[in-house]
């Protein structure tokens, strides 16, 4: 029986392993009380596997590392996929929003890099994105420039899914993109 425990518990380790998580920022906060100040933290992480899934979480605790392992199994929870091109960049230009906080991310050439701000470099990098150009607009809160962010990612659209919606084949679309991309050098 303890075999077992031991077992699932490697398991665990081993899948929480394939992950890769950043803090983005981390808050302190004061509650007034009878005899002074009570202070807690709240943390923002972000986690992915480098694979293309990704997810962000947030937690909130006395203490910054419970704040951060609550944030982190937030994070582990709500993990999206995102559909990338070669494995390091987006398949098409694409903007969100959240709040008063927008972003805009585009597709860039191989060794180009990240170019971004703090709280969306951390996205791209858990992510796996090797190069890509974002722009901050509006709000410079880390949880508003995440949650644009994350907007942003849950609407690239694969070229399949693309050329499903027109009925028409990948292929003729991926013709007609090296074509574009001929007619514009």
């Amino acid at each position: 029986m303890a075999q077992g425990r031991r077992d699932d518990r490697r398991d665990r380790d081993d899948r929480d392993s394939e992950f890769v998580d950043k803090l983005v920022h981390i808050n302190r906060v004061a509650k007034v009380v009878k005899g002074g100040r009570r202070f807690g933290f709240a943390a923002l992480v972000v986690v992915g596997d480098q694979k293309g899934r990704v997810g962000f979480g947030h937690g909130k605790a006395r203490e910054v590392p419970e704040a951060i392992r609550k944030a982190t199994e937030s994070a582990k929870r709500d993990m999206v996929f995102v559909p990338l091109r070669g494995g390091r960049t987006l398949h098409h230009d694409v903007a969100g929003r959240h709040g008063a906080g927008r972003v805009l991310l585009r597709a860039a050439k191989p060794g180009t890099g990240i170019i971004a701000g703090g709280p969306m470099r951390a996205v791209f990098e858990t992510l796996g994105m090797q190069d890509v150009v974002a722009k901050s607009l509006g709000s410079s809160n880390p949880y508003n420039m995440v949650r644009a962010t994350f907007d942003a990612l849950k609407r690239q659209l694969h070229p399949k899914d693309v050329a499903a919606q027109r009925g028409i084949k990948y292929s003729t679309l991926q013709a007609r993109r090296g074509a574009a991309a001929g007619a514009e050098e």
